[in-house]
């Protein structure tokens, strides 16, 4: 049990680290460029990882790059971007916290993780939670904006859990690298065809960009998928919604926001159901997987050509 909370606390860094973008966006990063920042916050970040890990994709993982890059990345911020257009912040969020009950099922169906009664409820407790302190008032929603945000939220999930599932063959910084790699590489042409000239940028744009590309993209993902190394999808999902309570207590502490009563039962209900979800730990069960790492090594990466090669299926 101990060894499991280590990684719940370095899958947080993630959703903690994405829940600081709002401020930083906002308040450092040129505003009506949505999908060339997408493009500039995932790329770098992707070739910073392949630096350190100087291991390319072999064989099938060249294509199942580009599947993770698009799901997880690309296709997944142009969808966000189009939501945002059409959609009350309140109302994305909502969605958007549905991902951990669409992560379970999905990882039910492709892993074999069946869920428990408790955890079931902690990721129900979670989700309203964030209807606590995002929802009241929104008016109605545009249905293409709701259809925008269901795909951002279903693709994600099934990229995150087949990341799950592909990821194992090869250490976690790799496969992330390759990922962001790819998804930064599709992002640039559609940001050219769809924005046109990217933007100017002052030097607190450039230091706000570093930050997430750095900390909010690099690390932050880096954690995530070791986060789904090492626990069940349904938990790194649940772990997520740290997300939305991370940008309301940030935008509190920096931005002089104010944090109503609604707000703090919300926060108290999605802690609630993280901690009911990770009590009963016991309670999932997942099928066993022989091509396992194990946990201690599962975010290096091998420089060695031997060691790369081995990373592959028959070799």
């Amino acid at each position: 049990m101990e060894g499991t909370w280590r990684w719940v606390l370095v899958t947080a860094i993630a959703p903690v680290a994405w829940g600081s973008t709002y401020y930083v966006t906002r308040e450092f990063l040129p505003a009506g460029s949505p999908l060339y920042g997408a493009a500039i916050r995932a790329l770098p970040a992707g070739l910073l990882l392949l630096l350190v890990c100087r291991t390319r994709p072999r064989g099938s993982w060249w294509w199942r790059s580009i599947v993770l890059g698009v799901l997880n990345m690309s296709a997944f911020f142009a969808l966000v971007y189009l939501a945002a257009q059409l959609l009350p912040t309140s109302t994305a969020t909502v969605i958007m916290a549905t991902s951990p009950a669409a992560m379970v099922l999905i990882a039910w169906a492709l892993l074999s993780e069946r869920p428990g009664v408790l955890p079931v409820l902690g990721v129900g407790l979670g989700i309203a939670g964030v209807g606590t302190m995002f929802l009241g008032g929104a008016g109605p929603a545009d249905l293409r904006g709701v259809l925008a945000s269901v795909a951002a939220m279903v693709m994600s999930s099934f990229g995150y859990v087949l990341a799950k599932k592909w990821g194992g063959q090869v250490p976690v910084l790799a496969s992330t690298s390759w990922q962001l790699v790819a998804g930064g590489l599709v992002l640039v042409p559609v940001a050219v065809v769809v924005e046109g000239a990217p933007p100017a940028l002052d030097g607190a744009a450039v230091a706000g960009f570093a930050y997430v590309s750095v900390v909010a993209t690099a690390i932050a993902f880096a954690a995530w998928f070791s986060g789904l190394r090492n626990l069940t999808a349904g938990t790194v999902g649940l772990v997520g919604l740290l997300n939305p309570v991370a940008g309301v207590l940030l935008g509190t502490a920096l931005a002089g926001e104010s944090l109503g009563g609604r707000q703090i039962v919300g926060i108290l209900l999605v802690l609630a159901g993280i901690l009911l979800g990770r009590s009963s730990a016991g309670r999932w069960t997942r099928r066993p997987r022989a091509s396992r790492e194990p946990a201690g090594d599962s975010a290096s990466c091998p420089v060695s050509r031997p060691s790369v090669r081995s990373a592959e299926p028959g070799s």
